[in-house]
């Protein structure tokens, strides 16, 4: 499709707190710029604002709607699925601030067009070996169309909030998030790949060997640590099977 025909799509990430700097927020927007065909607008949902790109729109981070522990550590992502909020209309990918951009994501909006689509959490090994496989989505990276659309998700949180917090029902924020959902496909899984699971060597391999590129990876997601940075200079978990070597290769995707 020749790039004028290209619909306009939104992409939104959220920073909050002094984890990740302005910086990671840069970074995934000019990933984001050299890889997207399409029209788009880069949003950014935050609590501070000093030092974002003036290309990226930013969105007031929002009032808890009445979560009783730990916000907006857990279900803030649900908030973003609410007609109205930030204004958002259309197709929308939220990524989370760990991700890079490895190759062009076209493919992300123009899969499955007009519903919901994540990638399948990734298990570890004996899970796969036990057929213990749940059916969760990761939520660093889902397409939904925002507005009306969208917004039963935001419904079905307000009123299953109280089961959303209930960690023995929902483990996970993105566990609630799969559900509230109910109509998801799963992104191919070669386009949404894991550091930890896709790039790191099985222990004890992780200690000789750095980690490699994934194959035909679009997004590579650091969820937990090592964060892109850390990976970078090689990171040394509390275990020895987190350990990772480091991984040069990530600078050439992940920069302003």
């Amino acid at each position: 499709m020749p790039d004028h025909e290209k619909s306009a799509v939104n992409v939104l990430c959220i920073k909050w707190g002094k984890r990740y700097s302005a910086s990671y927020v840069n970074k995934l927007y000019s990933g984001v710029r050299r890889n997207l065909s399409h029209n788009f607008t880069f949003h950014c949902c935050t609590d501070d604002s000093s030092g974002i790109s003036a290309n990226v729109k930013i969105i007031p981070f929002p009032e808890n709607p009445g979560i009783q522990s730990c916000w907006p550590h857990v279900l803030v992502k649900l908030i973003t699925t609410k007609n109205g909020f930030g204004d958002l209309k259309g197709p929308t990918l939220f990524l989370d601030l760990d991700v890079i951009i490895m190759d062009n994501i076209d493919c992300l909006f123009d899969y499955k067009v007009g519903e919901n689509c994540i990638i399948h959490n990734w298990v570890n090994w004996r899970k796969r070996l036990m057929r213990r496989i749940p059916l969760v989505g990761n939520s660093s990276v889902f397409r939904f169309d925002a507005g009306p659309d969208s917004d039963y998700i935001y419904q079905t949180f307000l009123t299953e909030m109280a089961r959303a917090e209930d960690t023995n029902i929902y483990n996970t924020e993105q566990a609630f998030l799969t559900h509230a959902m109910k109509r998801i496909n799963w992104w191919p899984s070669k386009w949404v790949r894991s550091y930890k699971w896709n790039c790191r060597p099985t222990f004890p391999l992780n200690l000789l060997r750095p980690p490699r590129a994934p194959k035909a990876c679009k997004i590579l997601v650091f969820h937990g640590r090592p964060d892109p940075d850390q990976a970078i200079e090689g990171f040394k978990g509390k275990r020895l099977y987190h350990h990772t070597k480091a991984a040069l290769w990530i600078k050439e995707y992940w920069q302003e």
